[in-house]
């Protein structure tokens, strides 16, 4: 048996004075973690492919035997009994499985893809995503970026699918392979901007201060792998200061990425100022082992075979898109719907009313 003192002795012993304890500690925490990741996709898996199969069973025995919607009323009541531990068996859960079989009758492709995210996920797809491509889409893009599901429903509200790469840009000219492809397609046409809450003759820096005030809001929108590196950035080119509105640093694209905002339509000259900005990026801040710096201009509106002509001849990787600050009501309702601020101090006056006793 080892002496008291000595065990007291080692228990006091600091780890890094072990030889070679933190690098085995660090990989233990590693392989723990990983393995614990590896468990709870597969419970994932399982419990979206069971679910699946219910759902397929219950689609084959209502076409085959003529089952109506009161059999899985019953059914929910019954599952509900035998496995009271479990949540899943609701009479609206059955309904999904039903539609979850439905709409993947393969069984190998719900154990590729929609396998691999949670019953959550699938059913905010279910509901609001009608073409089989878009859904697919999205599911890949869960998967791919480990998004949560809130953020899966604000990136199917803001029709994410119909804006990724849709910018127009001079990315085939000017980028290698396979960096073009990917740049344009982490590029959306509109960019969406509603979350700011500002109204459409909003100035440029106006529109500056609110996207760094809601930086995290800004960051969603823009995409996996953006950095923010700072705003009104400082270069100085021949003695002389220019400021960058917005500047980024692609995390995957391995490259910084310029962004100027105009509160107007498109026009040519912005291209060339955004050419000169790019090349003073590439020359004072881009390092040996980054990748061109890629512009983007973000308008108002754009006039697409304007933007293409400006975009021909410029040698820098610039792309152009259009924001939208909030979605516009129709003609008839602007102006009778209260305003932000007129609801805020109904509810405080509300809430001033609750709290006044008789």
């Amino acid at each position: 048996m080892m002496p008291k003192n000595d065990k007291s002795n080692l228990s006091k012993a600091r780890a890094s004075d072990i030889l070679g304890y933190d690098d085995f500690l660090l990989e233990l925490k590693t392989r723990i973690s990983h393995a614990q990741l590896r468990a709870a996709l597969a419970v994932n898996k399982e419990l979206v492919l069971l679910y699946w199969q219910i759902g397929r069973d219950i689609l084959q025995r209502q076409q085959q035997q003529g089952w109506g919607a009161k059999v899985i009323t019953r059914l929910a009541a019954d599952l509900q009994q035998a496995f009271p531990e479990m949540k899943g068996f609701s009479r609206t859960n059955l309904m999904y499985m039903r539609a979850f079989a439905e709409a993947y009758p393969d069984e190998q492709f719900v154990q590729q893809i929609v396998g691999q995210i949670p019953w959550g996920h699938n059913i905010r797809i279910l509901d609001a995503v009608k073409d089989p491509i878009e859904r697919l889409w999205y599911a890949q893009q869960a998967i791919q970026y480990g998004w949560s599901r809130n953020v899966l429903v604000h990136q199917i509200e803001s029709q994410l699918f119909h804006r990724q790469g849709k910018a127009v840009t001079n990315f085939d000219r000017t980028l290698p392979q396979p960096q073009s492809e990917l740049a344009k397609q982490l590029l959306k046409d509109p960019y969406s901007f509603d979350f700011l809450n500002l109204r459409e003759e909003v100035q440029e820096r106006d529109l500056e201060q609110a996207l760094i005030k809601h930086i995290r809001d800004f960051l969603l929108e823009l995409g996996v792998g953006f950095a923010f590196v700072g705003s009104q950035y400082h270069l100085e080119v021949g003695g002389e200061d220019f400021y960058i509105d917005l500047l980024f640093y692609h995390l995957r694209l391995r490259c910084y990425v310029v962004i100027e905002l105009k509160i107007e339509e498109f026009k040519p000259e912005f291209s060339g100022k955004m050419n000169f900005y790019v090349s003073a990026v590439d020359d004072s801040l881009r390092h040996p082992e980054d990748r061109p710096t890629i512009g983007i201009i973000l308008c108002k509106s754009k006039n697409r075979v304007v933007v293409e002509y400006s975009l021909r001849d410029m040698n820098k990787p610039i792309g152009v898109s259009v924001y939208q600050l909030r979605n516009t009501l129709p003609e008839s309702l602007q102006g009778k719907l209260p305003t932000i601020e007129q609801l805020e101090a109904e509810l405080e006056n509300l809430e001033v009313e609750i709290k006044t006793p008789e």
